[in-house]
Order: C-alpha cells, then sequence, then structure tokens
C-alpha cells in the first residue's frame, strides 16, 4: 500500500490503526480570525460560542481528539462543525433552531402584517388616529380577519422578523436651486482640491446662545439620573457665535457677538483677512442675508476674498455644520450656565481643546451618493 500513488505516509498510518482521517478547518484569512476571535469574546448564544471556538482551535493546528477533549464534544461534532463551515463560512455558526410545533400563522399572513404595518391608518380608511401602535395594529388585524388570534408579542416577533422597526420620522427640505449641482461640485471641487493660491474656510452662524439649561446625556449610576431645573425663562438675552473653519490646519476661528448682522460678519472676514494676508480666500457660506450685503460683497470684491455660497437649503455641504454637532454635544449639552460669560468660557475651552488637536480636513463625503449625482433627487415622503 506504500506504494499506491496518491496515498500519503500519514494517510497510511491512520488507515492501518483504523483512525479516521484528520480534518482541519480550512486556512483563514487575518480578517477571518480576528472576526472569529471577537465572537468569541463577545458571543451571547452558547451554540455560536461553542462553534467558534471549535473552528478557531481546529485553525491553530488542534487535532480533533484535542478539541474534543477540551470541549467536552464528540468527535462528531467537531468534524461536522469544521465540515460546515469549510462549506457555509461564518453562516455556518448560527444555529439553526428547529422543532416545536408548526407556525400558526403562515408566510403569506405574515407578509401581508408587515405590509400592513408599513402603511398608514389613513390607507386603511382610520382617521382617528395617524400612526399605529402595536394594540392598535392587533385590533386592525383581527378587526379585518386577517388572523383570528395574534398577541402583542407575537406581533412584534414578526414585524422584527419581517425587517420593520419603529422609526422616528425625519423632514427634508428639498433644494430649489435651479444651479444646485453646478454650486455643489464647486464646493466639492474646493474641499478635494485646494486651490494652490489661497485657502478654503467654511463660515456660519452658530446660536442662538441662550442661557436656559440644556438636556444631554452623561454615564449615571443606573436609576440615578441627573436632573437640571426647569424654566421657561430666557434671561440675559441672547448671543450669537461666528465662526470658520480653516481646512488647511483643521482649526476653528471664532468669536461671539450680541448680534449677526452684516458689520458682524464683515468683521469676521477683516479678521481672516488679516490672519493671512498673502493668500487668497474663498469663503464657504450659506445664503444668510446678511452674507450677500452689498457691503460685504463690495469689501470681499476688493481683497481677494471669493465668497462661494452654497446652494439654497443646503447647509449639509457646508463643513463646518460638523463641527458645530461635536460643539454643542462635548461643551452645550447637559449644561446649566447662568451668565454668557460662564458659557463663553466653556466654549472656548472646547475649542482651544479640539484646536490643540486639529487636523487637515480632507475627505468629505467620499462614500455618499451625492458623487454621483447627475440631477437633484429630492427626497418626498
Amino acid at each position: 500500500m506504500a506504494d499506491r500513488p496518491g496515498w500519503s505516509s500519514h494517510v497510511e498510518r491512520e488507515v492501518v490503526v483504523g483512525r479516521r482521517p484528520e480534518v482541519f478547518v480550512r486556512p483563514l484569512s487575518m480578517e477571518e480570525g480576528r472576526k472569529l476571535a471577537r465572537i468569541g469574546r463577545t458571543a451571547k448564544d452558547p451554540v455560536r460560542l461553542r462553534r467558534a471556538i471549535v473552528v478557531l482551535m481546529s485553525a491553530q493546528g488542534q487535532a480533533v481528539p484535542d478539541i474534543t477533549s477540551l470541549m467536552q464534544v464528540s468527535a462528531d461534532y467537531v468534524r461536522d462543525v469544521i465540515h460546515a463551515f469549510n462549506e457555509r463560512g461564518f453562516a455556518a455558526l448560527d444555529p439553526k433552531w428547529s422543532g416545536g410545533r408548526p407556525r400558526v400563522i403562515g408566510e403569506a399572513v405574515r407578509e401581508r402584517i408587515c405590509l400592513i404595518a408599513r402603511t398608514s391608518p389613513a390607507s386603511w380608511g382610520i382617521t382617528a388616529f395617524s400612526t399605529w401602535s402595536l394594540s392598535k395594529l392587533r385590533d386592525h388585524l383581527l378587526d379585518r380577519g386577517t388572523v383570528t388570534a395574534i398577541s402583542r408579542e407575537t406581533l412584534r416577533r414578526i414585524l422584527h422578523t419581517g425587517g420593520v422597526s419603529w422609526q422616528s420620522t425625519s423632514t427634508w427640505k428639498a433644494s430649489t436651486d435651479p444651479d444646485f449641482l453646478v454650486k455643489m461640485h464647486r464646493i466639492l471641487d474646493l474641499y478635494d482640491h485646494p486651490p494652490d493660491d489661497g485657502r478654503v474656510i467654511c463660515v456660519d452662524e452658530f446660536g442662538p446662545l441662550n442661557l436656559m439649561p440644556r438636556k444631554g446625556k452623561a454615564w449615571r449610576q443606573v436609576g440615578s439620573p441627573r436632573r437640571l431645573r426647569a424654566t421657561y425663562n430666557r434671561r440675559h438675552g441672547v448671543m450669537h457665535m461666528l465662526a470658520a473653519l480653516d481646512l488647511t490646519t483643521g482649526k476653528i476661528h471664532y468669536r461671539i457677538r450680541r448680534r449677526k448682522r452684516h458689520g458682524e460678519f464683515l468683521d469676521l472676514l477683516k479678521a481672516l483677512r488679516a490672519r493671512w494676508p498673502g493668500q487668497k480666500l474663498y469663503i464657504v457660506a450659506d445664503n444668510f442675508s446678511p452674507h450677500r450685503h452689498p457691503d460685504v460683497l463690495g469689501w470681499a470684491a476688493d481683497n481677494a476674498v471669493e465668497l462661494v455660497f452654497l446652494p439654497t437649503y443646503s447647509s449639509w455641504l457646508n463643513w463646518i455644520e460638523a463641527e458645530f454637532t461635536a460643539l454643542r454635544y462635548f461643551a452645550l449639552n447637559g449644561t446649566d450656565h447662568r451668565t454668557h460669560t460662564e458659557q463663553n468660557a466653556a466654549i472656548a475651552a472646547y475649542i482651544r481643546w479640539r484646536n490643540a488637536r486639529a487636523q487637515p480636513k480632507t475627505g468629505f463625503a467620499t462614500d455618499s451618493p451625492i458623487r454621483t449625482w447627475t440631477h437633484y433627487p429630492a427626497k418626498v415622503a
């Protein structure tokens, strides 16, 4: 038998002693190895965890007998797991529960339930309410005869399995700018390829900054939420932040003023002009009327400052908006400042911290569908 081609001495030895051939998991990539290790650390399902450990041990070169000894499972179980993983990949780790009584509600009825849940009650002639709760949806299904009996929990599971979830309604203000695409691509080009002769700066106003308590989130002991005072009074007026994001350095330059008229905006532009006297400035800004004031436009034309206006209702194209979100979250949410001096100091502390860690801004929405738009896809319900 040693002379037969295609037989290794290892296989011959196992056949002689009556042992089954060893099996091992196929070679794993680095990413697959990391994924298995992560499943081994975080999996909550005991079946998935056990299967992942079997595959990981096999990938590390441990033989079936060693795995059975350590895991206290049968050799057939180990072999089945390895073969299944080699054939189906990570899908083989998930348990396929079987048994139990047949489904009372068939697949066609389940799809019908999900369809009804995705529609408005008005679509079914119901004008008393505008959205479903589980109880109202259940009553509707029973009244229509879609099902003869169903519990709220069963209904919840059917919707979950069907990919129907409870979500917040969002709004979208569509741009009416006839030159939307031209303006958008102009701004994206400035973001992607900053001109050699100048600096791209995103400018906008943030506020109003009032002194009312601001809701926020924080790590707290369970059952002991932090409480802030409630008040409807807006004492000491409001202030406004005028800010500029320099894409070259990633730093924010700002000032806080009582008003946000064209004079305050022009003062900000003059400060930016003085900071970089030898470069042309490309100022990305929205269509707020002070930005288009004749005094602003005239000064910009005389001082090598090009105002690049966003399409209407398209503030999301202004890179500084993302910075405002972080500013609100980390510096203001969860606070209850009693004076503007105190609140302004908190904002200043955050921006100093942020600017000390700033990096040049690159890669705006690189994977976004906006990069391939040939027309403006207005989002409507």
